[in-house]
């Protein structure tokens, strides 16, 4: 049966009232063009010395979290705060194991954000799955899903190693050398296949290109 053009340009869920329509972009993300060097420079040093980090705890990975806001480790002193929504963060923090269910919300989360943008993956169970690698309802490589700049190993990591974890992130983006955001965008098909494998109920915009 022969298709109409049209309707590959549509979304899965174009049948949505408003405003749930507003909530869905049919545009594919786009790499980002560096400023001139001087001004690259200024803005990566201003981008590492204000964090606003969300954070996504997915389980036991979220507690270690909170500790880092109380006086005894005082995150704000290194410019990290956190921040309640996709589009006021530009460090996306996944702490703990992504299940098939979650990894949907998490998909959606990081491409509200705007871009530059930056991904912590905390723990073991984001880099191989940790204590579920043979789960049928976990992911084990939360890369082939959404880029990851840092992966902080540990189950769980103390408050200490995350915040050697966040030093780490202000070198790589003071150097320039956090693109995962352009790396999304560059391997866009790649993400959404390996996304697609494992999201079936996606009740997000199919992107039908």
């Amino acid at each position: 049966m022969s298709r109409n053009l049209d309707e590959f340009d549509k979304l899965a869920n174009e049948g949505l009232s408003y405003p749930d329509t507003e909530y869905f972009c049919n545009e594919r993300p786009k790499p980002y063009e560096p400023y001139p060097r001087i001004l690259e420079n200024f803005l990566n040093w201003a981008r590492a010395n204000s964090l606003w980090v969300l954070g996504f705890g997915t389980g036991c990975g979220a507690v270690e979290l909170n500790p880092l806001m109380t006086a005894r480790f005082d995150a704000y002193r290194y410019g990290i705060a956190m921040r309640p929504t996709p589009r006021q963060s530009s460090v996306f923090v996944i702490g703990g194991y992504a299940s098939v269910k979650t990894l949907k919300r998490i998909v959606r989360s990081y491409e509200q954000m705007q871009g530059p943008k930056f991904v912590i993956g905390l723990g073991s169970c984001t880099i191989n799955g940790g204590m579920y690698y043979d789960s049928y309802n976990t992911i084990n490589r939360l890369d082939h899903y959404i880029p990851c700049d840092i992966y902080i190993a540990g189950c769980m990591p103390r408050p200490e190693a995350l915040l050697a974890g966040f030093a780490k992130l202000k070198t790589l983006i003071k150097s320039g050398e956090c693109d995962g955001a352009n790396i999304y965008a560059r391997n866009f098909d790649w993400y959404k296949a390996n996304q697609k494998k494992v999201i079936k109920d996606w009740n997000m915009p199919d992107y039908n290109w």
